[in-house]
């Protein structure tokens, strides 16, 4: 019986390549639900040729275009975010891949967990704006979420045999970047072309720039909190610019283990699917021939606060990290139309986290509420 597989956000970086792991595994794997937020017209090539049972557009306007595409096939055609919601729901769907771009893949996600379906997750602002909530709907329906990031399935790989052994530290690596030798005068004229360029893996245009600004970093220690029951003290980041290994986990014994492969994003997903089994793929292998150099250092928060300020929310808890996402959500969209500055992300980020009223025990219509406050004043901070 194959797995029936939702992705959502599947015309992104992380569905693309999820469609790739179910074409290989073709005897394990089917394509259930495809849905996009404005792609449509990747959505129609990849519904002709995977066939799933349904798609969906979260852009209600491309609805009758889509429809109209797939009206020859036997495929459902569905549009809105509250069709995303509902879909996730379906009786057949076995693993809902979460891919989606941003605070939109909350809402899905929770609905998703309540039907007791097992989450791969990809969309990491799902934990950092509402983690602790997610976290209690998880463990009382009994559904797993599984890390698709490559960094949390390093460190859930390394856990693998080590049940009632204290973890002691989680170090999770970091590239760098492309402005990670950078000077602050050098960093106050970059421009979106050059953040747009990662010297080691091919992602999306947001997380492409949260990497540049080592706030995806960020959001990756406030997740690691909540995959793993660690506390923010127990979260180490290194600087690795090869991106071989992909994070390591620290014992109370002092022994360390790491997750090491090549920089593809195909074999987390693929894991995630599979756990705990291994499935034989034809990803890239690591060749040590070719792999002599490895480095590691620690990260400069003075020239990359953004990993700082996502450290003070973790700390200060609350809506704190939602507030940190929405502003950061805001100030990536205006960095990509040329609005603001790189240095003037972190400054309207740190300025947001100061102004937005605080909750120290947030329900998920605060973090509603939180959300569309900061990304308000956000966009006059901007302005």
């Amino acid at each position: 019986m194959k797995k029936q597989i939702a992705i959502l956000g599947s015309t992104g970086s992380i569905g693309t390549q999820a469609l790739q792991v179910i074409e290989e595994q073709s005897d394990q794997y089917e394509a259930y639900v495809l849905t996009a937020n404005n792609r449509v017209e990747e959505l129609i090539a990849q519904a002709r040729k995977f066939k799933p049972e349904a798609v969906v557009i979260a852009n209600e306007t491309k609805y009758a275009q889509l429809k109209e595409a797939l009206a020859d096939l036997p495929i459902k055609v569905y549009a809105g975010t509250d069709a995303i919601c509902q879909i996730v729901e379906d009786s057949e769907i076995d693993i809902v891949l979460t891919a989606m771009v941003g605070y939109a893949g909350l809402k899905p996600t929770m609905n998703a967990i309540r039907a007791r379906k097992p989450i791969a997750l990809a969309n990491k602002e799902t934990l950092v704006v509402a983690g602790e909530l997610i976290n209690d709907m998880a463990r009382l329906s009994g559904t797993p979420i599984l890390p698709v990031d490559s960094e949390h399935s390093a460190v859930f790989q390394c856990l693998a045999g080590e049940l009632g052994n204290p973890i002691e530290k989680v170090i999770l690596t970091a590239s760098g970047g492309p402005f990670r030798n950078c000077t602050m005068e050098q960093l106050a004229t970059v421009t979106k072309a050059q953040a747009l360029k990662h010297p080691n893996w091919d992602m999306g245009a947001k997380i492409t720039i949260d990497s540049a600004s080592m706030m995806n970093k960020g959001f990756e220690v406030i997740e690691a909190k909540w995959l793993f029951g660690v506390r923010p003290d127990q979260i180490e980041v290194v600087v690795h610019p090869q991106s071989i290994i992909h994070s390591m986990v620290q014992f109370e014994d002092g022994a360390v283990k790491a997750q090491l492969g090549m920089p593809d994003m195909r074999l987390p997903i693929q894991y995630a699917f599979s756990y705990p089994h291994r499935l034989k793929a034809s990803f890239p292998r690591l060749d040590f021939k070719m792999c002599t150099n490895l480095t590691f250092e620690q990260p400069d928060t003075t020239r990359f606060r953004n990993l700082a300020l996502a450290y003070e929310a973790l700390h200060k808890g609350g809506n704190m990290p939602c507030i940190v996402n929405a502003a950061n959500e805001v100030v990536v969209a205006a960095f990509l139309r040329d609005e603001i500055s790189f240095l003037g992300m972190s400054d309207v980020i740190e300025k947001a986290m100061s102004i937005v009223s605080f909750v120290a025990k947030p329900e998920y219509e605060d973090y509603v509420a939180t959300d569309a406050m900061t990304r308000r004043i956000a966009q006059e901070l901007i302005k």
